[in-house]
C-alpha cells in the first residue's frame, strides 16, 4: 500500500467519524424544547382564597348513655386549595341511648344505701350532658375530582382531613338530697369513709380541652354552594356515667378517661366570594 492510498484512507475515516459526532448534536439541536402543559386548563379553584361559611347538623355515633343531637356553625378560611384553617361550634340537647333506656327499669326507685347499686334517680343525676362542644382546626384538603351520575350530571368534589384542638362544656345536676357524701375518699375522725359510691359528686362537668380529628367531602352542587359531609371526633377526658368507674368504692377525677366522642355530620357550605377563580 502506497503512502497516497494511506492518506486517502484516513481522510475518509476522518470525515465519517465527524459525521457521527455531529449527527446527534444535530438532532439535538433540531428538537424544540418540550413545554409543561397543565394538567387541566380554566380549573374552577372552589375554595381557594374563599371563606366557607356552613350552617350544620351533627349526631353522635358512639354515645354510651346520652345521643346528642346539635345544630351549629362552621367557619373556615381556605389559604390556598388545599391548606385551610377554621372553626366550628355546636350547641346540642341529650336524649336517652338505647343502653340507658335498658337500663334505668332494671333500678329500684328508692337508694339503698347497703347495696352499690345506683337507683333510678341516682343513675340519672350522675350522668353528664353536653350542652356546647367545638373545635378549631388546620384542614388539609388533598384529592378532588368529579361524580358522575347517569352519564349526564358531572359534580365537583374534595376530600378533606381535619386537626386541631376540641373543646366541650359539661354538665351534671346531683341535688344535694341524692349526692350527700361531700367528703368522698377523704376520710377522718369527723367523716368515716362511706363505701358507696352511689351517693358522691359525680365530677363530670365543666369546661374540658382536648384533641380534635375529623374528615370528610365537599360535593359542589354550584360554584359557591357545597353539600358538606364530615365525620368529627372531639378527644378529651370524660365520666359519662358519673359513676365509680376504677371500682375504688368512691367517685374522684381518676375514673375520667380520655375518650372519643364521634359524630357525624351534614351542612351546607356557602362559599364567598360568589365566584370562584380559575387557573389559566
Amino acid at each position: 500500500m502506497n503512502k497516497t492510498t494511506i492518506l486517502t484512507s484516513l481522510a475518509i475515516a476522518s470525515a465519517v467519524a465527524s459525521g457521527l459526532l455531529l449527527a446527534p448534536a444535530a438532532v439535538f439541536a433540531e428538537r424544540p424544547t418540550r413545554v409543561y402543559e397543565p394538567v387541566v386548563r380554566n380549573r374552577v379553584l372552589y375554595v381557594k382564597k374563599r371563606l366557607e361559611l356552613a350552617p350544620l347538623f351533627e349526631m353522635t355515633v358512639n354515645g354510651d348513655f346520652q345521643q346528642i343531637l346539635g345544630g351549629g356553625l362552621k367557619l373556615e378560611y381556605h389559604l390556598t386549595d388545599q391548606l385551610s384553617i377554621g372553626a366550628v361550634g355546636v350547641y346540642g340537647i341529650n336524649l336517652d341511648t338505647k343502653l340507658t333506656k335498658k337500663i334505668v327499669p332494671t333500678l329500684e326507685d328508692a337508694a339503698d344505701n347497703n347495696t352499690a347499686e345506683p337507683s333510678k334517680t341516682e343513675f340519672r343525676q350522675h350522668l353528664n350532658k353536653m350542652p356546647l362542644h367545638g373545635a378549631l382546626y388546620v384542614s388539609f384538603t388533598p384529592w378532588y375530582g368529579k361524580l358522575v351520575a347517569f352519564g349526564k350530571s358531572n359534580l365537583p368534589f374534595d376530600f378533606y382531613f381535619q386537626g386541631g384542638m376540641s373543646f366541650a362544656s359539661l354538665t351534671s345536676s346531683c341535688s344535694s338530697s341524692v349526692c350527700s357524701d361531700q367528703f368522698a375518699g377523704q376520710p377522718s375522725d369527723d367523716h368515716p369513709l362511706d363505701y358507696n359510691p352511689t351517693n358522691d359528686q359525680p365530677l363530670n362537668d365543666g369546661t374540658k380541652i382536648g384533641l380534635y380529628f375529623g374528615g370528610g367531602i365537599h360535593v359542589f352542587l354550584s360554584e359557591f354552594i357545597a353539600l358538606d359531609l364530615t365525620v368529627r371526633d372531639y378527644w378529651f377526658s370524660d365520666n359519662p356515667s358519673g359513676a365509680d368507674f376504677n371500682a375504688d368504692t368512691f367517685v374522684s377525677e381518676s375514673d375520667s378517661r380520655f375518650l372519643h366522642h364521634l359524630f357525624a355530620g351534614v351542612g351546607i357550605s356557602i362559599m364567598l366570594p360568589a365566584n370562584a377563580k380559575r387557573t389559566p
